[in-house]
């Protein structure tokens, strides 16, 4: 990898905890607004044995001056130039909420290349060919930040902070817009094996529509409901680790 190539790696994909022996990677794609860090328990609880990159999106922490992506389709473009360098080992995807759409988008490009993925984890999200009429970047900023919490994935304290309110809306009120637009396009389905994990009290799916995923593949499809709302993933964040433990060891066997 060219120096060149290398930096971009390391400005889109942050590494917490080095796995040079791992057989598999697992890339990991925050949610609206989220940033890579939300990743770094997974990557303390799943390192060495799984290498966990995690994208950071421009617009946020130390990318908050370069501009964000304003399409989740562009976003996938400039995820994939990078990823694609990484050749070496089996990949498997973890997407929460957005991070999934993204996911699944990141693989159908590496579908294109040839290369699929091992497994996509969509979590927190609707399948792809479900529709909800939502305008959540519509709203002004009151409306922004009620969304949030009624969410509960963002610290209440940093809601409640004037100036750091001001630092990440643009970047939440972005990536609501990228999501909210997106509209999947016409294509068959992924060969991936696509794994769906929901909070069975989630405001933005229900059962029945995480259930739609299973439209996306040709592959093997499997469904994990567990307790809990969209961020889920929090509290039950040893089911989760179990549940892609499991699963990148049965792909990539």
């Amino acid at each position: 990898m060219t120096s060149e190539k290398s930096a971009a790696c390391g400005m889109w994909l942050r590494s917490f905890h080095e796995a040079p022996e791992s057989r598999t990677r697992l890339l990991c794609l925050p949610h609206a607004g989220g940033s890579a860090s939300f990743y770094l328990p997974v990557s303390a609880a799943l390192s060495p044995r799984i290498e966990v990159l995690a994208a950071q999106y421009p617009g946020r922490q130390d990318r908050r001056s370069e501009p964000a992506v304003g399409t989740i389709a562009e976003l996938a473009d400039r995820v994939h130039e990078v990823v694609s360098e990484l050749d070496d080992r089996p990949l498997a995807i973890f997407g929460h909420s957005m991070g999934a759409i993204l996911g699944f988008e990141l693989a159908r490009r590496l579908e294109a290349d040839g290369r699929p993925a091992a497994v996509l984890f969509a979590s927190g999200r609707r399948g792809p060919r479900t529709h909800r009429c939502e305008l959540v970047h519509q709203r002004d900023d009151d409306g922004l930040v009620a969304e949030l919490k009624n969410l509960s994935g963002t610290d209440a304290a940093l809601l409640d902070d004037e100036e750091l309110l001001r630092m990440i809306l643009p970047a939440v009120r972005n990536d609501y817009r990228a999501i909210e637009t997106y509209e999947r396009p016409p294509g068959a389905p992924l060969s991936t094996p696509i794994v769906a994990l929901i909070g069975d009290d989630d405001p933005k799916s229900s059962v029945n529509e995480a259930k739609a995923w299973a439209e996306e593949t040709t592959g093997d499809f499997s469904l994990r409901v567990l307790p809990g709302g969209h961020f889920y993933l929090a509290s039950q964040q040893r089911a989760v680790l179990e549940t892609i433990t499991e699963r990148v060891r049965a792909y990539t066997a």
